[in-house]
């Protein structure tokens, strides 16, 4: 029924087009002839002339019309994709400029209405002005409507008046932020002690592809990695029965389609999101340094939280290995830091007190060297 009737439209609008075309004919024939003020076509000729013309484009538009329709429905779910891919700042501002474009064609059609006495000419120019000016206006509102927004806020935030010990705004923004985890940190598993423990607040994102490079671990041929692999999808499991956590589809992001890397994807979505990267990967915390995109490091968070040890301290420890050295031997504390001892050899697998010399902090972790007391 649909496509009857927009067939109809169709057939209606170039049947009027028909009409102008004859008119703008007249017009020209009537500005290059000279016919000393008589009629170019009797009564007669004119109605067979419309008659001829309306009828060729209705037939057309009527002929043609399912092409267009398609044509348009394919144009629809052009833009329909391309606006997915488009923040919602820059359509407001998109949407603002094409007003005004609006407004600014309107006033300049009002400047040669009087000027071009001919229908069919006045509409043409009209339809050109008001298509170009708003195209423009959209353009130019899209891209820099998100500047003046942002502008605009920035100055309101500057003229409210703020006390320097309420911290409820700095909060709710930081509670906003999202957490993006990384497949390395839910392989890793401290990530869901962390969120037990409530000290990473925000909305948590798990993208799809980070799932899916989890079951291409999890069917490895290799056992370690599938061994990793399986481990990481029983965190993941956890962490959506414990804190309802759905995986992100990320469909929607055209900008990460072409990007084939995982790490590089992470990236992308958390600058799209503006949001944190949360992983125990040295390499991709030093390209997200790069990048410019913050990063919640899991090894970093373990060595800041782990007991400091101050040199000349007294400590209780149990040898069990040589050290790199001949006469080194090497302790562990509970929380895997690692003590080379001096002078320690013929201790192994004795427990004694030693005496703390020097503390040296590593990107791997924290490293104390002793002797024996």
């Amino acid at each position: 029924m649909f496509k009857r009737l927009f067939r109809g439209i169709f057939t209606i609008i170039g049947g009027l087009i028909g009409y102008e075309i004859f008119e703008l004919l007249e017009f020209i024939v009537e500005k290059t002839g000279t016919y000393n003020g008589q009629e170019i076509f009797t009564q007669s000729e004119k109605i067979i002339l419309i008659s001829f013309f309306v009828l060729i484009t209705a037939l057309i538009f009527f002929r043609y019309s399912p092409n267009i329709t398609n044509r348009g429905r394919k144009v629809a779910l052009s833009i329909e994709n391309e606006i997915q891919g488009v923040s919602p700042v820059a359509l407001i501002g998109g949407a603002i400029g094409l007003v005004l474009g609006l407004v600014v064609a309107y006033l300049l059609t009002t400047i040669y209405q009087n000027i071009i006495v001919q229908k069919a000419l006045y509409l043409a120019v009209t339809i050109i002005v008001y298509t170009t000016i708003a195209f423009i206006g959209a353009v130019v509102g899209s891209r820099k409507g998100p500047e003046l927004i942002n502008m605009v806020q920035s100055s309101q935030k500057k003229t409210k008046d703020s006390n320097e010990f309420d911290y409820s705004a700095k909060g709710k923004k930081s509670q906003r932020i999202p957490k993006i985890l990384d497949t390395s940190v839910i392989i890793d598993g401290r990530i869901l002690e962390i969120m037990r423990t409530g000290f990473l607040e925000g909305p948590i994102i798990i993208p799809e592809f980070v799932l899916v490079e989890l079951r291409h671990i999890a069917d490895s041929s290799d056992s370690l990695k599938r061994v990793r692999g399986r481990r990481g999808l029983d965190i993941l499991n956890k962490i959506q029965t414990e804190y309802e956590i759905q995986i992100y589809n990320t469909d929607s992001e055209k900008a990460l389609k072409e990007i084939p890397e995982v790490d590089v994807k992470l990236l992308k979505l958390a600058q799209i999101m503006k949001g944190k990267v949360v992983t125990n990967d040295f390499n991709l915390n030093k390209v997200a340094a790069i990048k410019e995109v913050p990063v919640l490091n899991i090894n970093e968070l373990s060595n800041a939280v782990k007991p400091l040890a101050i040199p000349g301290e007294k400590m209780t420890v149990s040898l069990i290995k040589q050290g790199k050295d001949r006469e080194q031997a090497v302790a562990y504390l509970d929380d895997g830091t690692m003590i080379v001892v001096e002078d320690g050899r013929k201790y192994i697998g004795k427990t004694l007190d030693i005496t703390v010399t020097s503390v040296l902090q590593t990107a791997a972790g924290r490293m104390i060297f002793g002797k024996v007391k």
